[in-house]
């Protein structure tokens, strides 16, 4: 019993880590993070990473809402 309760924390845990994001764009796109948006300030640019793992850039002009999935 208590290595059935250890196992089940540790699974939420690690589900707990990681978030997705949503994205909505000026032009009405979803797009679907697999990390936070950090926003890098001396570009203007949201650094985010994709469904495959890269790391991709949009302007902050063209970013209207994020939210947590």
């Amino acid at each position: 019993m208590r290595v059935t309760m250890v196992l089940l924390c540790c699974v939420l845990g690690m589900t707990a880590c990681s978030s997705q994001y949503i994205m909505s764009t000026r032009d009405g796109r979803m797009i679907t993070t697999d990390s936070k948006p950090r926003l890098d300030e001396s570009t203007g640019m949201y650094r985010y990473h994709d469904s495959e793992g890269r790391e991709v850039m949009i302007s902050k002009e063209d970013v209207t809402q994020i939210m947590e999935r």
